[in-house]
C-alpha cells in the first residue's frame, strides 16, 4: 500500500493498512500473520539487554509489543487519520 493513505477509501484502509512491513516476508503471506507467541529469540545476551533497555527497537515480550498488535495499531491510526495508535487491554 504505497499510495498516500489520505487518497485511499476507508474500506481499502480497513483491509490493507498496517501490512507494509510484511512485503519482504519470505513466507509471502498476503496478510500479516497472527503471532501467537509470548516471547522472542535474541541474538545474544547483549542484544537482549539493549532491547530491554529500549536502546534497540525490537519485539521483546508479547504483553509489551508484538507484530500482530503493531499491524492493528497502524490500521487504527490510518482509519482515524492519526499518526499513531496504542492498543491496550
Amino acid at each position: 500500500m504505497s499510495a498516500n493513505p489520505n487518497d485511499l477509501h476507508f474500506e481499502t484502509l480497513q483491509i490493507h493498512a498496517g501490512q507494509e512491513g510484511y512485503k519482504n516476508d519470505p513466507a509471502r503471506a498476503r496478510a500479516a500473520p497472527i503471532y501467537a507467541t509470548s516471547s522472542y529469540v535474541f541474538d545474544s545476551a547483549d542484544d537482549a539487554a539493549k532491547i530491554f533497555a529500549g536502546d534497540k527497537p525490537a519485539y521483546l515480550y508479547t504483553r509489551v509489543n508484538n507484530p500482530t498488535n503493531s499491524v492493528f495499531e497502524e490500521r487504527v491510526a490510518a482509519l482515524e487519520g492519526g499518526v499513531a495508535a496504542v492498543a491496550t487491554s
